[in-house]
Formats: C-alpha cells, sequence, structure tokens
C-alpha cells in the first residue's frame, strides 16, 4: 500500500507525434462483472494510464396505468457499484494507473461528504484521481436527491466551488445559493494540489463550456457532432476569458478503437482516448483488453 506520497512518471504514458497520448478503460462495474481491483490489475499490467468507473445512486422505475414500465436501459445500470469505493480496491492493488470517475454525479452527491471521498481516494492511492464530472441526465433520479432538472448545472458549479474551498483551507467556510456552511476542518487534504484535476463529461454547449472554463481543468467531450469545431469554440471562450486553453486538457469518452479516428482526435487536440470494456466476466473482460492493448501498442 502506497499512502501520502505522490505517483511515479506513468510509464503507460504512450509517446506519439512529439507528444503524450494516454490511453484509458472506462467500464460500468457490476456484482457480475469482472471485480474492480481484478480489473485495475489487468488495465495495468497492459500498460493503460486510467481507468474510469461511471455511477448512478439508483435507476427509478416509471408506472404507466399502473403497469410498471422498467426503463429502457442496459442491466448494468441498475446493478452498479459506487464507484469510489470500487476505485479504492483498485487503488490497492495498483502503483501507477491513474483512478477516474467517468463521471460522478456531484448534483446528486452531499458536497462535504464528497470533498472527504475524492480527499482519501487521492491520499490512499497517492495522487493517482482524476474527478470526472457531470451534471447528470436522468430527470427522476435527480428529483429523488431533491434536485429539479432545470438546477442541476448551477448546484453542480456550486458544490465544486465548496468542495475546493474544503480542499484548499485549513478552516473552510462557504455561502452559496445551494451550500452553505461556517467555518470547518476536513482533512485529509488531497495529494494532487490544489485538487485532482476536474474535467467535465458533458456535451458541448454554452453553458457546459463556460463552467469547463470557470472551474475544470478538461473537457470529456460526450456524443459530440463536430468535436474539432467544439474544441475550437471551447479554446475562443477560454481566450475571451483570458484562460490559456493549453490548461484545458482534452479526453475523448467511449473512443472508436480505430487507428484513422485516433488519428484524427488526437489532431484535434485529444490528448487522452478512453476505450469502454463490456461489464462482463473477466476471461470476456480480458479478451478484450488484450486486443486494446495491441492496439494501443501499434501506435
Amino acid at each position: 500500500m502506497r499512502t501520502g506520497i505522490r505517483p511515479r512518471p506513468l510509464r503507460c504514458t504512450i509517446w506519439r507525434r512529439e507528444a503524450f497520448i494516454k490511453y484509458g478503460i472506462v467500464m460500468f462495474p457490476t456484482d457480475l462483472s469482472i471485480r474492480p481491483d481484478r480489473l485495475a490489475v489487468e488495465v495495468e499490467t497492459r500498460d493503460f494510464e486510467s481507468l474510469w468507473f461511471p455511477e448512478h445512486s439508483h435507476i427509478p422505475i416509471t408506472e404507466f396505468g399502473g403497469k410498471i414500465k422498467p426503463p429502457a436501459l442496459p442491466e448494468y445500470y441498475q446493478r452498479i457499484l459506487d464507484p469510489f469505493v470500487a476505485l479504492s480496491a483498485a487503488a490497492m492493488v495498483t502503483t501507477r494507473l491513474r483512478l477516474g470517475t467517468g463521471v460522478t454525479l456531484v448534483a446528486q452527491r452531499d458536497p462535504i461528504w464528497l470533498a472527504k471521498e475524492v480527499a482519501s481516494l487521492d491520499y490512499l492511492s497517492g495522487g493517482r484521481v482524476l474527478f470526472g464530472i457531470g451534471y447528470g441526465w436522468n430527470r427522476l433520479e435527480l428529483e429523488n436527491h431533491g434536485v429539479q432538472f432545470g438546477e442541476r448545472r448551477s448546484v453542480l458549479a456550486d458544490r465544486i466551488a465548496a468542495m475546493k474551498a474544503l480542499w484548499g483551507e485549513d478552516e473552510a467556510s462557504y455561502s452559496g445559493d445551494h451550500v452553505a456552511f461556517g467555518p470547518s476542518w476536513a482533512w485529509p487534504k488531497p495529494v494532487q494540489q490544489p485538487h485532482p484535476p476536474i474535467l467535465m463529461g458533458a456535451s458541448a454547449g454554452p453553458k457546459t463550456f463556460a463552467d469547463i472554463v470557470d472551474f475544470c481543468d478538461g473537457w470529456m467531450p460526450l456524443r459530440n457532432k463536430d468535436l474539432p469545431g467544439e474544441i475550437a469554440q471551447l479554446r475562443e471562450l477560454a481566450a475571451e476569458r483570458g484562460r490559456d486553453s493549453a490548461t484545458i486538457e482534452i479526453s475523448q469518452f467511449w473512443a472508436k478503437a480505430q487507428h484513422d479516428q485516433l488519428d484524427l482526435a488526437e489532431g484535434y487536440g485529444v490528448s487522452r482516448s478512453i476505450f469502454a470494456v463490456p461489464p462482463a466476466p473477466e476471461a470476456e473482460v480480458i479478451e478484450v483488453l488484450d486486443r486494446l492493448h495491441r492496439l494501443i501498442s501499434e501506435r
């Protein structure tokens, strides 16, 4: 176990085109799939840079005329493990692998507890957390957590600001529209200072880009229609607001495992591509990992 120290440089980073290109893996960890600790070992062994776990607290079931209507989602949405518990298991059996939330539904979580969870994982892993965040898309799930769908963006922004105060101040306090607390002590602080990288996982749009420029360290595009144009828009907004666009890392989530597609993305400025593997038993997942490892080894 490595605690309280910064990680060594990641030898699983791939050198290409005079820049470091990174490759990661994302999977929905469930009670029926490969265990997160076993997955982490296999991912690190194959020289991937990062492992990402999504989250949903629950999937509400709707009723129509007294009949249950199951959500039109794969079963693994119902069975997903808590990402921080799963990533803690992954942290204990690896030394280099970056540990990403892909993504944390911040508006559905208590920010004081969430700040402690992120900082605790960063401490226990020796500073390997990548904090992927998202607004949330499931209206009923949000409402079950007491958040109206139309307020989820402002709630997220307020909670991230409160968390930064807890991470960065020995005696923290915060007062916002959705979060307020008086002078408080909260340790551990993250190993990565001022905090783990915050990456917004969301589709392109003016509001999303404004949030990324204002308080995030990166963007993970979802359902992009014109990635090069969208990246250009984000960079333009950053320049207008006086921020160096080079400080905003672009990570391609659910990347296509094809050389030509990866070449295009890297040409646009994507520095991390994250491939999905199925939430399946160990043998099936390892077969997919082997195939993806051959792909990145050829690049």
